[in-house]
């Protein structure tokens, strides 16, 4: 007995119906927003826009790189939400604007990304720039770099030399140009008051 199992491949049904197919995802595709499109060369684009749209506070670009900022701010105020860590008392907002109480989400700028909140032992740390050096957390990019891929906390708080709540081994991953974005966001932050 022979086999029969390829002939529907040869079927002009089946060519017909998966032309039909193709063609309805293309059109499908097609129709998304331009946004939401792979582009050559603009792969970050959405993400810097997102980025400056999102941030909290206002921003000194005078000497930074624009995009990196923005790319950086996607980072900490999106998917890294840093300042659900590294505000005080776990309290990000202003009253009335908790987006988990259904509010419009309203930052307060007091408690941004100025640490405090404790976790046992371990309290998590101000980012923003050190006024006298405008350094992000008072550390040099190399020594940002080394926290965030080594998680060696070069403050040397006891208790750990190693941070051990920030998600360090989730930032190590991130690319050196990801990392950069972050320190630059943190560089164009106004100081904690």
């Amino acid at each position: 007995m022979r086999n029969n199992s390829w002939r529907h491949f040869t079927s002009p049904v089946f060519w017909l119906a998966t032309s039909l197919a193709l063609f309805v995802t293309a059109l499908s595709l097609a129709s998304w927003p331009s946004e939401a499109r792979a582009q050559p060369g603009d792969h970050d684009e959405s993400r810097i826009k997102q980025g400056l749209a999102i941030a909290p506070l206002p921003l000194d670009l005078q000497g930074k790189n624009r995009a990196l900022v923005g790319l950086g701010s996607y980072f900490v105020n999106g998917p890294g939400d840093c300042n659900g860590c590294h505000t005080v008392d776990f309290s990000p907002y202003l009253p009335g604007g908790d987006p988990f109480l259904g509010e419009p989400e309203q930052i307060d700028p007091d408690r941004y990304l100025v640490g405090g909140s404790a976790f046992g032992p371990f309290v998590s740390r101000n980012l923003r720039p050190d006024p006298a050096t405008g350094l992000p957390a008072g550390l040099t990019f190399a020594e940002f770099l080394l926290t965030m891929r080594t998680g060696h906390d070069l403050k040397n708080i006891p208790p750990a030399p190693l941070l051990q709540v920030m998600p360090w081994p989730n930032f190590r991953k991130m690319t050196d140009r990801d990392l950069a974005a972050i320190y630059e966001y943190l560089r164009a932050l106004p100081p904690a008051p």
